[in-house]
Formats: C-alpha cells, sequence, structure tokens
C-alpha cells in the first residue's frame, strides 16, 4: 500500500499535507503523533471512509482506491483490510459470540461457515469458554481480544488499531503486542496508532512520525522519539 502525496481537508481546512507513505506487505508499522495531528482521518482515508482532498491510495496490485475502485472491487477490498477503532465499537447487550458472528453476517458469510469460523477464532484469542458472556461482563483486556476475534474472522491482509493500550497496564499492553507480532509472523501487516511509549520503545519497529500536519520522520527500527 502507497499513500501518495495526500492530503486530507475537512471544510477546506487542510489537516493533514503531501502525505507520502509506501507500506511493504507483512510489515509491522506505528503511526505516532502529537495531539491534533488527525490520526483517526488517515485511518479513515485509508478504508475508504474518509476522501482525499488531493491524490490517492495506491494498492499492492497498482490499483488507485479513489480513482478506481467498482463497488465489487471494493468490497473485496475492505474484507482484505480491517480496523480496531479506539472505541471498540462492541454491543454491550450482546453476546461474545454474536459480536464475532455479527461482524460477518454483515459482510455475507453463510452460516456454516460462520459457526465454524467463530469458535476458531475465540479459541485464537482465549476467548472460546467465555462465548456466551456478555461483553458487559468482560474486562477491558477481555473487550479488546473480541475486537481482535472480529478483525481475525476475516482473515484480513492488512490490520490497523488505534490506540490499542490506551487503558491497559504494562504487562496486558505487552500480551496485546504479542498477540500482534503472532499475526505480523502468519504474513499480515501491521499498523497501530499509538502515543504508547513503552510498546514503541520495547518493539523497535518502524516508527512514521507526524507533526505540524505532515511526516515529519519515519525510520527503521525506531523508538518513540516525540
Amino acid at each position: 500500500m502507497k499513500i501518495d502525496n495526500v492530503t486530507l481537508a475537512f471544510s477546506n481546512k487542510i489537516v493533514l499535507k503531501n502525505v507520502n507513505i509506501d507500506i511493504k506487505l507483512w510489515e509491522f508499522v506505528f503511526f505516532i503523533w502529537l495531539s491534533w495531528s488527525w490520526k483517526t482521518s488517515i485511518i479513515r482515508s485509508i478504508i475508504w471512509d474518509f476522501s482525499p482532498a488531493n491524490w490517492d491510495i495506491i494498492l499492492e496490485d497498482g490499483t488507485y482506491l479513489y480513482k478506481n475502485l467498482d463497488d465489487k472491487s471494493l468490497a473485496k477490498y475492505r474484507r482484505s483490510i480491517w480496523v480496531i477503532f479506539q472505541d471498540y465499537k462492541l454491543m454491550e447487550s450482546k453476546s461474545v459470540y454474536e459480536n464475532v458472528a455479527f461482524a460477518m453476517e454483515v459482510c455475507g458469510y453463510k452460516d456454516t461457515y460462520i459457526q465454524k469460523k467463530v469458535p476458531e477464532t475465540l479459541e485464537r484469542v482465549k476467548l472460546l469458554l467465555k462465548k456466551d458472556k456478555f461483553v458487559s461482563e468482560l474486562s477491558g483486556w477481555e473487550k479488546q481480544r473480541v475486537s481482535i476475534a472480529r478483525a481475525l474472522v476475516h482473515n484480513p491482509n492488512i490490520i490497523l488499531w488505534d490506540e490499542p493500550t490506551w487503558n491497559l497496564d504494562p504487562i496486558t499492553s505487552m500480551e496485546i503486542m504479542d498477540i500482534f507480532l503472532d499475526l505480523n509472523r502468519d504474513w499480515k501487516t501491521v499498523i497501530i496508532a499509538t502515543h504508547d511509549k513503552n510498546i514503541v520503545d520495547k518493539l523497535k519497529k518502524r516508527v512514521i512520525v507526524f507533526k505540524d500536519k505532515e511526516v515529519v520522520s519515519d525510520k527503521e527500527k525506531w523508538v518513540y522519539e516525540l
């Protein structure tokens, strides 16, 4: 995926300008920034939820995301990429199983496949024994794992997560990162937007820094340097 000279604007007010980022298959990348750097906007543009004011995002096959995709191709693209937002967007009055199954139902998967895939995925994130629990009964760490499961059932090639450790203690934060390191080893591209200096410094992956509406740093095996 190549973010090609993208400019983002709200009501003609530029919030990001001339952003150029080339993310290779199976990379593990951190996005970090100062407050009010509009991190969510660039995430939304990657998933076709917020159209750039200028230029485009180029996919691995050379397709331009905003210029070329038809409805069928867009649906396929959206299954290949999954975003876990900071507020999780879970249904508190539904069970763990129902939350994960719903993520598949809205994408049109067949019931027989859902019934097979959901338990497999819950086992992977160590929540199978809690599949019948309401989300409202879960801890914050368990809700995080439900969010991960909802992403994994689609077997996406790219996973983006907005502030995965914002309300977690350091030990639990690293448990989250261990899951994503495993996913990265399983040939998933991982992009994490975070203010968590501890995890960035510990993992020493590629770090892209946003400041004053622009990318000001892009370094491999780096640390949190704001």
